[in-house]
């Protein structure tokens, strides 16, 4: 039982980082991508928030939201753009999912889901931001292993 588990473990420290990424990078590319075809109608949605610049912060936005699933994807300087799309997460829940104003209670319900559901992403980038991207990613290829 010892080996099964040994062996598992093992697996599971190899394999686990890389399907975390993936599924991470499966958050972000895509809503990067989905911004440019979008662009004026997200254009929008931030300007009915208030924001400045908004044609500025949306080009930001899809770089950080692309840029950073594709480096966070192929494990390459993953801690520093996790820690970017970590701290680009808080303002964006912060001013796009704040549900403790919306009287209607299926909005504030949709949005608080929306809220949770960042931060658990948040979770995710910061546990990449502090442990790195793994062994199976271009971060970790080609390291020895330190004895």
């Amino acid at each position: 039982m010892h080996n099964y588990c040994s062996c598992v473990h093992n697996a599971t420290q190899k394999i686990g980082p890389l399907l975390g990424r993936l599924l991470i990078a499966a958050v972000f590319i895509p809503a990067g991508l989905l911004k440019i075809p979008g662009f004026e109608t997200t254009a929008g949605d931030m300007a009915a928030k208030g924001l400045p610049f908004v044609a500025l912060l949306l080009v930001l936005t899809i770089l950080i939201e692309f840029g950073g699933g594709l480096m966070i994807l192929l494990g390459w300087r993953a801690r520093d753009a996790a820690l970017v799309l970590f701290l680009f997460l808080i303002p964006v829940t912060v001013v796009f999912h704040g549900f403790w104003g919306i009287e209607d209670p299926v909005a504030r319900a949709a949005e608080q889901r929306a809220f949770m559901k960042n931060i658990g992403i948040m979770g995710g980038v910061l546990f990449i931001a502090a442990f790195g991207s793994g062994p199976l990613s271009l971060d970790g290829s080609g390291k020895r292993p330190t004895t």
